[in-house]
This record gives C-alpha cells, structure tokens and sequence, in this order.
C-alpha cells in the first residue's frame, strides 16, 4: 500500500506553486492510482517530494528536468538523476559527472546523492515522481505532468532570474513555460548513452549556469 503523504507537508514556500493542483482532483486521481497500483513504487513515499523539500521556492536558482524516477531497487531518492549513496550509477548520471569534470576541470564526482546541489538551490525535478519498479515511464499520464506544469509556471514567475537546464526532447517541451527574456535556458541532448555523444559532451552546462549566477552576483553552485 502506497501512500503520498499530504500537500501540506512540503515546504510553505512551495504551496503557492501547487495551489491550483490541491484545488483540483489532480493530486487526489495521483493518490488513487498510486494506492492502487499493484507493483513496487519508487522512490518510497516519503522521499517522493525531497526535490522541493532540501530545495525552496526562494532558495532555488538552477532547474535541472529529468523524466522519471530510476526503476531499480534503492536507487531512486526524489530528485532528478540522484541515487542513494552506495548505489551502483546509472548510465545517465555517469555521463553527467563525465561531463561536469571535462567541464570544470576537476576530479570526476563520486557521490551519486545530489542533496548537496539542492541544498545550494539546484531544484531536481523530474517531471513524473513516481516509477513502477522495472517499468520506465510506467507512471506518465497519471497526473504527475500537471502538478510538475505548475512548479514549472510558478518558478517562471520566480522573483530572481533562473537558469532552466533542460535536457532531452522531454524536459525541452516546458520550454514554452519559461520567458526567456527573464530567465536562462541552457539545453543539449540527454546524458542517456543513447543521446550524450549528440551535443551533450561538450556541452558545458555547469560552467554556463555558474556564469549566469555569477554575473547576477549570485553565489556560483559547487558542483563537485
């Protein structure tokens, strides 16, 4: 038995951003299904909102989209491209530390848990929070994609000037949401081994942000 702890349990900051998906029966369909669902759930319920838990609306300065969450046992932790600590790393996130060391010219990252880039004010949201277990994907559709919509359009009205890094066709398609007259958007192709060699590598995307933060005299992110 699965069950999503309540709205009001994310951070306050954030429950403006979620007000008209607690208003609708959106998040009360996400809960049915979710209780419902025959197979294993990942991540577990209680980390299915960490993205917005170590990361608040205010605090938050980059926004790095992922799909959904990974389907393996105990890699999952609530926030795009992380995995628990001790946990072998997926494809994705191995080229994406490739990556943030060709980029930064520094030693490749060991830890897989990105809690610290969220503590910095990196939001890690997938667009769909919750995955059945061995079934990527198995979960769109359900409503996740209107609760993720609305942080999305909230975050576009953001007091500060954001930097949106949007990878892969899917993360892309929020790009409409986002007034790039206000905010930055860096995109390339995914990190999965099927796409990074197509304008991922070298694409320098950690580098860039930093340099939009620190042009807006905002602290720049550490990222390794």
């Amino acid at each position: 038995m699965y069950q999503l702890p309540e709205l009001k349990s994310i951070a306050p900051d954030w429950a403006r951003c979620i007000q008209n998906t607690s208003n609708s029966n959106t998040y009360e369909r996400i809960t049915e299904f979710l209780y419902n669902e025959k197979e294993p759930i990942y991540p577990p319920a209680e980390d299915v909102f960490n993205a917005l838990k170590f990361c608040s609306y205010r605090q938050t300065k980059v926004v790095i989209i992922g799909q959904d969450p990974y389907h393996g046992i105990n890699q999952a932790n609530g926030m795009s491209f992380s995995v628990n600590e001790g946990e072998p790393i997926p494809p994705s996130l191995k080229n994406i530390f490739k990556e943030l060391a060709d980029d930064l010219k520094q030693p490749v990252r060991q830890n897989t848990d990105l809690t610290d880039w969220a503590k910095q004010g990196v939001l890690l949201l997938n667009r769909v929070l919750t995955v059945r277990a061995g079934h990527a994907d198995s979960h769109q559709g359900i409503g996740w994609e209107d609760f993720t919509n609305q942080i999305i359009e909230c975050l576009n009205h953001h007091p500060g000037s954001l930097v949106f890094i949007l990878w892969g066709r899917k993360a892309q398609s929020l790009e409409k949401l986002i007034d790039e007259t206000r905010h930055t958007v860096i995109k390339s192709s995914h990190p999965s081994p099927l796409a990074a060699y197509r304008g991922f590598f070298g694409s320098k995307p950690f580098s860039k942000a930093n340099q939009v933060l620190i042009d807006q005299g905002i602290k720049p992110i550490k990222w390794t």
